[in-house]
């Protein structure tokens, strides 16, 4: 357990070039006292102890405006920055190195009827290693954020996300690293990079640079189209104008044919 205490001071060290000092991120960092807390209430979940678990959870989310369900499992150098309004459900699961900012929800899309046939049933995301999820995101349903996916603030994502792909927009278009946006959790080729572990961390899992906006991406596709349709449009219009006018010159020969054909020699 003490392993993972120093991993998550670590994490908060370095991802967060305000902590200064160890005992800052103990005493001053909510993200950390609150996974610390779940530590404890997980342990005494799994122990059969639940109501206990639950009240020593209620303490911390009292204390640091931070809910984690004791039954959530979470990996090593987990790190909830600012954290206030993050809420964890209890079946999520959340791999190793996973960054949370304030305002992100991992939680069911189960309906609140028959409740009791929904115990102990998968409803909440499962986040793989590395992943980002930036402030205000709210990540539903039982699926899966894979390796190093960044997803930015005030997304909503209900479908699985690749590796390294960063979504954006409500509801979630994944951008992948060529920049091609397609539907959130459609199938899509590797990412380019090579190593997955390598990637860059992401302030917010929103990449500042050049990340193209889906709508505007789907705007300009369908303006192109239509300035193509306007170009063979005219085309056709103008392959019309030019038949027309032969058919009446054509007419016109004709007349003028029968005409001198009338005249007395």
């Amino acid at each position: 357990m003490f392993d993972r205490i120093k991993a998550e001071i670590d994490a908060t060290m370095s991802r967060d070039p305000a902590a200064r000092s160890r005992m800052e991120v103990v005493l001053c960092y909510p993200g950390f006292q609150a996974v610390t807390l779940h530590r404890l209430s997980n342990k005494l979940w799994r122990s059969n102890w639940r109501l206990l678990a639950r009240s020593l959870s209620h303490i911390g989310r009292v204390i640091t405006g931070i809910e984690i369900h004791p039954g959530a499992t979470i990996g090593k150098g987990f790190f909830i920055d600012h954290g206030m309004g993050v809420v964890i459900g209890e079946t999520s699961l959340i791999g190793d190195n996973v960054t949370l900012y304030h305002g992100v929800t991992l939680g069911g899309v189960a309906p609140s009827v028959d409740s009791d046939s929904q115990r102990g049933t998968k409803r909440h995301p499962t986040l793989e290693c590395g992943v980002i999820v930036g402030s205000g995101a709210q990540v539903l349903g039982p699926i899966t954020v894979s390796k190093c996916a960044r997803i930015g603030a005030n997304a909503v994502v209900t479908k699985d996300v690749p590796k390294c792909a960063t979504v954006v927009g409500i509801p979630g278009k994944v951008v992948n690293t060529q920049g091609k946006v397609t539907n959130a959790g459609a199938e899509q080729s590797e990412p380019t990079s090579p190593v997955v572990e390598n990637q860059p961390f992401v302030a917010y899992g929103t990449p500042t640079g050049d990340l193209p906006d889906p709508v505007a991406k789907t705007l300009e596709g369908l303006l192109n189209e239509v300035q193509s349709l306007r170009s063979r449009l005219n085309a056709l219009e103008g392959q019309d104008d030019y038949q027309k006018n032969l058919l009446t010159k054509s007419a016109e020969n004709d007349k003028n044919d029968d005409v001198g054909d009338k005249t007395p020699s």
